[in-house]
């Protein structure tokens, strides 16, 4: 058997994403290639496990309830724990579309020194997704994110955001310095080196610091971008608009203690700690008045992929581009 066609473990961190749990492991098993999927559910409070399990049996997905939500990075490390195979990790409002999985292994495969490798993640609406192919963000430029410089002044190259997503799609897979953790694929060699993720990130920018420990330890990190994946962001967390952005900001600053203290001016990070605890702030606030989204149905997107035959070679629509 070779090194490609051997069988991937496929984590999904769940926490009350309703259908589109199902949907995404549908789409895991549409790929048509060996695959175990390990299902990690955060306490949820909703339907979401009962209606996997209505459609699927314990022999096709291995379901794990927790008693309590400890965190994404801590559900995943129990799923990675679990898994036998190189580990995809995916989240439960993405939908894979087809030869994504293939694509994916073929390009971590492509080179001995290889850690990881991300797809192009794509919005409900086809477009490119943000976070998908970036970079590592350092204090200054945190600082000036946060205070939206790269939107003030976006050609400025002091003021560059770190995301990807406006450069020319590459034909084929590039190296960058980080994906989403909402899909990668890890090799399991590496991750027995470099460990598992950092728990003490309870949600967002495990994944970042986990890139950086694999570049850090030598191994390179691939985008490839005819690798499809829908991603539906904000599902999860809908209806904890304050709660998510608390996390989020919190993991932030313990990714910037974690990595960057010991370089960078101490009065110089605490500037940067206050303008992002100033912008939680300021979102915790605005959420109070801001309507929430209406997600649409998941089933409905794979459907059009089949129907128009994505995976093809040069099959993506003008819709799904």
């Amino acid at each position: 058997m070779s090194a490609t066609s051997e069988f991937t473990s496929v984590v999904i961190v769940n926490f009350n994403a309703g259908t589109y749990l199902a949907a995404a492991v549908e789409s895991v098993l549409a790929q048509n290639q060996a695959v175990e999927i390990i299902v990690i559910d955060n306490n949820s409070s909703d339907d979401s496990i009962a209606r996997l399990q209505d459609r699927h049996s314990d022999a096709e997905v291995l379901v794990i309830q927790l008693d309590a939500n400890h965190g994404f990075a801590h559900a995943c490390n129990i799923g990675i724990a679990q898994a036998r195979g190189a580990t995809l990790l995916l989240n439960p409002d993405c939908r894979m579309a087809p030869q994504a999985l293939e694509r994916l292994k073929a390009a971590l495969e492509s080179r001995p020194n290889l850690g990881m490798v991300g797809p192009m993640l794509v919005n409900p609406d086809g477009s490119e997704q943000r976070g998908g192919r970036r970079d590592i963000p350092n204090p200054w430029q945190i600082f000036c994110m946060t205070l939206q410089f790269h939107r003030l002044m976006p050609n400025y190259p002091h003021f560059r955001s770190i995301n990807l997503h406006g450069q020319p799609l590459p034909d084929s897979p590039v190296e960058v310095q980080a994906i989403s953790g909402a899909c990668m694929l890890v090799k399991r060699a590496v991750v027995e080196k470099i460990s598992y993720l950092d728990s003490d990130y309870f949600l967002h920018f495990e994944d970042l610091d986990w890139c950086l420990r694999f570049a850090n330890a030598g191994f390179g990190i691939l985008f490839a971008p005819r690798a499809v994946v829908e991603h539906t962001q904000g599902v999860c967390g809908r209806g904890r608009v304050r709660r998510v952005a608390y996390h989020k900001h919190r993991s932030l600053l313990i990714f910037l203690r974690k990595n960057f203290t010991q370089y960078y001016p101490s009065s110089f990070m605490a500037l940067v700690s206050f303008a992002v605890t100033l912008r939680f702030a300021v979102i915790a606030t605005v959420s109070l008045f801001v309507r929430r989204p209406v997600y649409r149905d998941p089933w409905e997107r794979m459907a059009r992929w089949h129907d128009a035959g994505l995976g093809d070679e040069n099959s993506r629509t003008e819709d799904d581009s």
